[in-house]
């Protein structure tokens, strides 16, 4: 039998017989959802069925993104229960398969973003064109099915996942793991819109809503040279924390009266973050100068306001909607941020303490991202609600 890269392990029929039934047998642990309301319980679970283009990872960190709220609560539709969630994964690769993505070995460091699966087929418009985050077969990273019946997708909220290869990234050795988990989802939402919007030198932005997301955008149109950078939330509580983010500026919605009057027609690109559906949107987009651009980011679980289109028309205004990035962006992205020294502004709590840690991403409490940190690599058991 001729010599195999060391990258994967060789496949015997022998052994290929015990995979398929350790495949068969495997079980993880987990934080689960089995309702809408009810407290996370830590519990085993059964992963999809294994592929040779799978990789399962240990677990290390994973970041908390309001998307987890959502999908916790069935904000956006029907959820999958029992549900693990977290798509801001980072962990060790402790199994790879056979057709895996050239580049992985055992024991790397790696993460996974929102995408679990997409189909990379030829045919496909946007695997093709590599738009892989527009496939119309992708399957996100939790409470999302497989297609060929092989199995339901879960989280990071566990001591281990398995996913698609081609949705696992190599993290470069210069981004903690904290940061570097939180950059997979929050850092790449705002990443993408940012550079198609053409954000750089003589650009002005506006990111409304200094959350996870909105920190990050701040952070990355500084770090592409944009000539300023104004930062937007309701109240005043995180001025401080945005101008040593590097704002030039900090404004307070409620506080400022007349604010929108001010800044008409003073911003190129407005990224917004927030998912509250009672926004001051027509204001928001007053904002932005002939041919400006604005991108929605953040998800709400109501329609948006109603918008005049005449002001919009007559100012040749464009109006976007961007979910996470490509995969070819995240991984620009991630080396963008060792490159340039940016760091996710985040608090670590142990697994364990899910609950109280989703508690408190709900209450507004995080800054900005709370990341969770298996201890030991058992995935903890939660001190509310025992193992």
């Amino acid at each position: 039998m001729g010599s195999r890269d060391d990258t994967h392990s060789m496949t015997t029929p022998t052994t290929a017989k015990a995979e398929s039934k350790a495949s068969e047998d495997a079980c993880f642990q987990g934080w689960m959802a089995t309702d809408a309301t009810s407290p996370l319980k830590h519990t085993s679970f059964t992963p999809k069925k294994w592929e040779e283009e799978d990789v399962d990872i240990a677990v290390t960190h994973c970041g908390i993104c309001a998307s987890d709220l959502h999908v916790l609560r069935s904000g956006w539709g029907s959820t999958i229960y029992p549900c693990c969630v977290g798509h801001e994964i980072i962990g060790t690769a402790i199994r790879i398969g056979s057709r895996a993505r050239p580049g992985i070995k055992i024991g790397d460091r790696v993460g996974v973003g929102p995408q679990g699966y997409t189909c990379r087929q030829s045919e496909c418009e946007w695997c093709s064109s590599h738009q892989e985050n527009y496939c119309p077969r992708r399957v996100g990273t939790y409470g999302d099915r497989y297609p060929n019946d092989m199995g339901i997708s879960y989280g990071g909220f566990a001591s281990q996942c398995r996913h698609n290869s081609y949705s696992v990234f190599s993290i470069p050795d210069a981004l903690d793991s904290a940061s570097a988990a939180v950059m997979l989802c929050a850092g790449s939402t705002v990443y993408e819109p940012l550079k198609e919007a053409g954000a750089g030198p003589d650009i002005k932005v506006g990111i409304i809503g200094i959350g996870g997301l909105g920190h990050l955008g701040v952070l990355f149109a500084k770090a592409m040279g944009c000539q300023r950078v104004v930062a937007f939330s309701r109240n005043g509580d995180k001025a401080a924390s945005a101008l040593e983010l590097g704002a030039d500026e900090y404004i307070a919605t409620s506080e400022h009266e007349g604010w929108a009057e001010s800044y008409a027609s003073s911003l190129d690109i407005i990224i917004c973050t927030v998912s509250d559906p009672r926004m001051p949107l027509s204001e928001y987009l007053s904002l932005l100068r002939p041919k400006g651009r604005f991108c929605q980011v953040g998800i709400p679980e109501a329609p948006l306001p109603a918008l005049d289109a005449m002001g919009l028309v007559l100012n040749g205004t464009s109006i976007s909607f961007s979910d996470s990035a490509s995969p070819g962006n995240i991984r620009e992205m991630l080396e963008v941020a060792a490159q340039k020294g940016i760091r996710a502004w985040t608090q670590t709590k142990p697994m364990g303490e899910v609950n109280e840690a989703l508690r408190e991403m709900e209450g507004g409490k995080a800054r900005f991202r709370i990341v969770l940190v298996n201890e030991g690599g058992s995935g903890g058991e939660d001190k509310e609600n025992g193992g």
